[in-house]
């Protein structure tokens, strides 16, 4: 048992927290200088929205690769190798983002980003669980979750403090590298350490389709954080498309999504503190679909002015506060030998989702005629889903961690 494993401010924790305060700053930057960037490249305002929504998916497909990739070299090379391998290639993906000058090199390096993105999370959470007791590894994830929210708000201020989108992104990559330096005193994880002295199989990818149980455990961990996703990726990327809609003025989409981090830093705390009190990730799971639900039909059917369009998308990000516990329960689902599988991709695959949300959004509203009418259409089916997929999903507070998949 190494000297980290019972502190909740233990180094792991608090190095995961910074790379995902540097993950979130990166992943979330595109949403937020999507507009200037594409203008500065000299794009058309009529091709802003197609273009930005194709780089988008791009980039979570990106996402999506790079989960499985780094999830299966998480469970075969160790967590503190993922660490290292995907923070240095985001943050020179990142810098050379900066240093684009067409929409080709630009969508490249998104997709390299994405790639490189894909490994911090999952792995921070996978080592988060096997260092704290049981009773804490939950808090210990809330702290990664909420430290990794703030990246946003660092962001949309960056921006707006240096009005430069490349300068945005240097600072980005510079952040990357410096955090590199804090991973060198880094320990793995004793129970990952004890498994690579075994011969069992390690990180096969394949192993979640060998088995039915494990295959539909793996299934539902995707399909319960698709809201988090929905909110993201349509409600907040295009919001300002659909406040003309709304007729409510030009709102600023990096503004929408800034406000949306705020109230998810609250939602994350929230979500790791009532998991906790109730002793149940599956019932404060289910009461913040509730939240979101609310939240999401008032998006569509409250919206006024500006400020309570800004006030809703402040509410949608406290009711994406289930995305800790989504998160927190991939790592709890799956033994040791899978573990970091299946925590570095589930997230990834989420987000790699979005192309096919943005796709059935695109669909809903050209086969209705309406902007809105496809916007809240999408939310009703991918709640609908995730419901049904976190019914069937079992509880796992308190588990054990020190298991095998077979």
């Amino acid at each position: 048992m190494n000297k980290h494993r019972h502190g909740i401010l233990s180094l792991p924790v608090i190095v995961g927290a910074l790379g995902f305060f540097v993950d979130v700053y990166d992943l979330l930057l595109f949403n937020i200088i999507r507009k200037p960037s594409l203008q500065s490249l000299g794009l058309p305002e009529n091709d802003i929205l197609i273009s930005g929504e194709n780089i988008l998916s791009i980039q979570m497909i990106g996402i999506l690769l790079g989960g499985i990739t780094w999830g299966i070299m998480g469970d075969k090379k160790g967590r503190k190798s993922v660490l290292f391998g995907s923070i240095l290639l985001y943050s020179i993906a990142t810098i050379l983002n900066g240093m684009v000058t067409n929409i080709t090199q630009y969508t490249i390096c998104r997709f390299i980003a994405g790639f490189g993105l894909a490994g911090e999370l999952g792995a921070s959470i996978t080592l988060t669980t096997e260092i704290l007791p049981k009773e804490k590894r939950g808090i210990g994830a809330t702290i990664i979750a909420t430290t990794g929210v703030f990246g946003t708000i660092t962001a949309y201020f960056v921006n707006q403090w240096f009005h430069d989108w490349r300068l945005c992104y240097y600072v980005g990559g510079v952040l990357g590298l410096i955090l590199l330096f804090l991973r060198v005193r880094f320990l793995e994880s004793t129970m990952f350490n004890a498994v690579k002295k075994t011969t069992i199989v390690r990180g096969n990818f394949f192993m979640f389709f060998t088995s039915r149980d494990r295959f539909f455990r793996y299934l539902r961990g995707v399909l319960i954080g698709l809201p988090v996703w929905y909110v993201i990726g349509i409600l907040m990327t295009f919001s300002d498309n659909f406040a003309r809609e709304f007729g409510i003025g030009e709102i600023d989409p990096a503004k929408a999504v800034l406000y949306q981090y705020v109230g998810l830093v609250f939602g994350d705390l929230s979500a790791g503190i009532i998991s906790n009190l109730l002793k149940s990730r599956k019932k404060t799971l289910f009461l913040f679909y509730g939240l979101i639900s609310i939240f999401i039909a008032a998006y569509f059917l409250y919206h006024k002015d500006e400020t309570s369009f800004y006030v809703i998308c402040f509410a949608l990000g406290f009711g994406s506060g289930l995305s800790v516990l989504y998160i927190t329960m991939s790592a709890e689902q799956f033994g040791t030998n899978l573990r970091a599988t299946a925590a570095i991709s589930i997230p990834n695959v989420v987000r790699g989702f979005l192309p096919l949300i943005i796709l059935l959004f695109k669909g809903l509203r050209v086969s209705t005629g309406n902007y809105i009418t496809g916007g809240w259409m999408t939310g009703i089916i991918v709640m609908a889903v995730a419901f049904v997929a976190a019914w069937f999903t079992s509880e796992s507070f308190g588990k054990d961690m020190n298991f095998l998949e077979q």
